[in-house]
C-alpha cells in the first residue's frame, strides 16, 4: 500500500492524482496528515481522486502518535479504497 503524506500546503489535484494512480495500482493507500489544514487538504484530495477515477471512495481514519523532534505530534492517517457495496 502506498502512502501519501499531505501537507496543508499540498494541491488537492495534485494528491489526488497520485491517490489515482497508486488506487489502480494496488487498489487502496493511505493519506497520513498532522494537523487540521493538512487533513482538510487530505479530505479534499480523496472527493477530487473519486471525480477523477469515477468511482466511489470509502476511507477510514484512525489516530497515531509519533514523536517527531522530542514532541509528541497525532498523526491522522486515512485508509483510502473503492467501494464495493455491502
Amino acid at each position: 500500500m502506498e502512502i501519501l503524506t499531505v501537507s496543508s500546503r499540498s494541491n488537492p489535484k495534485s494528491v489526488a492524482g497520485r491517490m489515482c494512480a497508486a488506487i489502480r495500482k494496488d487498489g487502496c493507500c493511505q493519506v497520513k496528515t498532522i494537523g487540521a489544514g493538512a487533513l482538510s487538504q487530505g479530505v479534499k484530495s480523496v472527493a477530487v481522486a473519486r471525480n477523477y477515477l469515477d468511482m466511489d471512495l470509502i476511507f477510514r481514519p484512525t489516530f497515531e502518535v509519533v514523536n517527531i523532534d522530542g514532541k509528541d505530534k497525532t498523526v491522522i492517517s486515512m485508509d483510502v479504497d473503492v467501494y464495493r457495496g455491502v
